[in-house]
């Protein structure tokens, strides 16, 4: 084997111009649609987490005081840490639906000719 045509072919490889095959701008426009709700979906699942479990910690007297009002604060945080996660799912499935539909027009005529070819 020649090792300086097989150099010389990986330069060219990696300076020549690149064109983006259909498939690849499917995938793309796929991840477009459906980014945007997994994000937000993480964040706020995260942060949700974080108020729960922090209301939790402040109710059963681990941080803060031995105070009645930081137990008040921590049922309060730890309701609202548990109704944030419970929309989490919801606000993100309409996000996702969302996404598809603005999507979908470029991605299903994107997908015919792929699959006619």
């Amino acid at each position: 084997m020649n090792t300086n045509k097989i150099y010389a072919e990986n330069i060219i490889n990696e300076y020549s111009q690149k064109t983006t095959s259909k498939a690849v701008a499917l995938k793309k426009l796929d991840r477009k649609a459906k980014n945007p709700a997994n994000i937000f979906a993480y964040t706020f699942g995260i942060i949700t987490c974080l108020i729960f479990g922090l209301g939790m910690c402040l109710a059963m007297k681990v941080i803060g005081g031995t105070s009645i009002i930081y137990f008040i604060l921590g049922l309060g945080l730890g309701i609202i840490g548990m109704v944030g996660m419970g929309f989490n799912y919801p606000i993100y499935k309409k996000m996702l639906e969302n996404g598809k539909k603005k999507y979908a027009f470029e991605i299903i005529e994107l997908a015919k000719e792929l699959y006619n070819e």
